[in-house]
């Protein structure tokens, strides 16, 4: 079987009869089986969610039962592999390694795929959409979402795809074919791809994150650096992260490829970067040893944000040589950064209240997102806390001491960081709010606003996840821009 595997390498080989097994049914798996049914694939699908209590779940299951698909939900149908032959398995990100249908498929020696090396395995086998491809601890969304607004700013019908906006096995099979696919990938999905080529790679920096999937920070730093495997004409490498350089230089590429860095200094040779207010290319020119192609300036990359955070220079930057490297002309990269909006929650800001500015940074859900947050401004009341993921905060709290005037601390590890605030930034005041109600980001603003003084920002920088008290960022964010709201209100602002 192991060979007939080997050969189902675009949408229109021969899947019919390959015994599949999809695990999870959130929208890549649903999608997964979907498509492998379609193909004549036998597939059987499983997730140990509960449809009683989780409407999405139970209406997709429904889709893929009416379908033909064998839907087996709850927990007993994720403690190892079903009854009979399984060929293949597709996994949804989500799931670690040591989960048992996983260990499972392992010990019994069956091939496991993620969607993605699906979608790549299924793409079009003539003229298929070339994969620009980008990982990174922080920034990745952001970074995908200016390379599909330059690429799109070029003529090019081109999407945002994978962890982010359209599931890259719908933007693979779409029937209107794509010319270039911006693919945004997380370490769980790289850990389970084997044979993307990307026409271009990125990986925008990296710091401990997601330990407790991969099992320790070195294996998360290998499955990132797959992002460069087999690329095909660049790797881009961040010059301030040492790291993602030497994954390029460990990485197996193909003939010809180039090491392109981005830096928010002046760039050298084959990067780029910026001069002066300049986002400039010594990459892609042709007189690259003795001039540099102009960009965008960087109140094309700021757009109406009060602050260009460094971070998204960074991004700007990143983006531009990935699209360089398709061929897309200076003036798109501009175009393109300058109708770029970026998604809600990342330093957003939610007004001004008696001279203090606010800021929603809450998709800072790391300790490195909230450090590239803090050193945004000069003088910040941080309001941090929530799940840490078992990351360690003293870094973090250690190099941006000298810009706190003050903290007020949320969130289930919340101790954890006033532990790091007492050994590092003894001076600073800290409120600790202990309730978990969702309502109480009114008090965490009040907190914040009478430590803060005119001229500051209070920035929500959780460097935590947000399920201990909000369904998700997104809504911790949104309660903050409320109360802010509701305060504004109340001074007649």
């Amino acid at each position: 079987m192991s060979g007939r595997l080997d050969g189902l390498t675009s949408g229109s080989a021969d899947w019919s009869g390959i015994r599949v097994l999809v695990t999870g049914l959130g929208v890549s798996g649903f999608a997964a089986a979907d498509a492998l049914h379609e193909r004549g694939a036998r597939v059987v699908a499983v997730d140990g969610g509960d449809p009683d209590t989780n409407a999405a779940l139970g209406e997709r299951a429904r889709i893929l039962d009416i379908l033909g698909v064998d839907v087996r939900l709850g927990p007993d149908h994720v403690t190892g592999l079903p009854d009979g032959e399984t060929d293949l398995v597709v996994t949804s990100p989500g799931w670690r390694p040591d989960q048992p249908v996983l260990v499972a498929a392992a010990q019994a020696g069956v091939p496991v795929w993620g969607e993605v090396e699906l979608a790549w395995r299924m793409r079009a086998a003539v003229g298929p959409a070339p994969w620009l491809t980008i990982t990174g601890t922080n920034g990745k969304t952001t970074t995908v979402e200016m390379l599909a607004s330059m690429l799109r700013a070029a003529g090019l019908r081109a999407t945002a795809a994978g962890n982010v906006g359209t599931p890259i096995l719908e933007a693979v099979l779409h029937p209107e074919p794509y010319d270039v696919i911006a693919v945004e990938l997380s370490s769980f999905q790289l850990h389970w791809s084997d044979s993307i080529e990307p026409y271009a790679s990125a990986c925008l920096n990296l710091a401990p994150d997601h330990v407790d999937w991969h099992g320790s920070y070195e294996e998360y730093q290998r499955a990132k650096g797959k992002v460069y495997a087999r690329t095909k004409v660049a790797c881009v490498y961040n010059v301030q992260d040492p790291i993602t350089e030497q994954l390029v230089m460990d990485a197996e590429v193909q003939e010809g490829c180039r090491a392109i860095g981005f830096t928010l200094g002046t760039p050298g040779l084959s990067m780029v970067g910026v001069v002066d207010d300049i986002l400039a290319d010594r990459a892609f020119v042709e007189q690259r040893k003795t001039s540099a192609a102009e960009l965008a300036t960087l109140d094309d990359v700021r757009g109406s944000a009060a602050t260009l955070a460094p971070h998204n220079l960074a991004n700007a930057l990143a983006a531009a040589a990935l699209a360089r490297s398709y061929g897309v002309a200076p003036l798109a990269v501009r175009d393109g950064l300058r109708a770029f909006t970026p998604d809600p929650h990342r330093i957003a800001d939610c007004g001004e209240v008696d001279g203090v500015r606010y800021v929603d940074d809450s998709k800072a859900t790391n300790p490195h997102a909230a450090a590239a947050s803090l050193h945004a401004f000069e003088h910040v009341v941080w309001v941090a806390g929530g799940l840490l993921k078992g990351a360690e905060v003293d870094d973090l709290v250690r190099d941006a001491a000298e810009r706190l005037r003050g903290v007020v601390l949320i969130g289930a590890d919340r101790a954890r960081l006033a532990e790091a605030l007492a050994r590092h930034a003894p001076d600073v005041p800290v409120v600790d709010v202990p309730s978990t109600d969702t309502g109480v980001m009114e008090t965490v603003v009040a907190h914040a606003a009478e430590l803060a003084q005119p001229g500051d920002v209070v920035l929500l920088a959780p460097a935590a996840a947000s399920m201990d008290m909000f369904p998700d960022y997104g809504a911790r964010g949104d309660a903050f821009a409320a109360a802010v709201a509701r305060r504004a209100g109340s001074t007649g602002e």
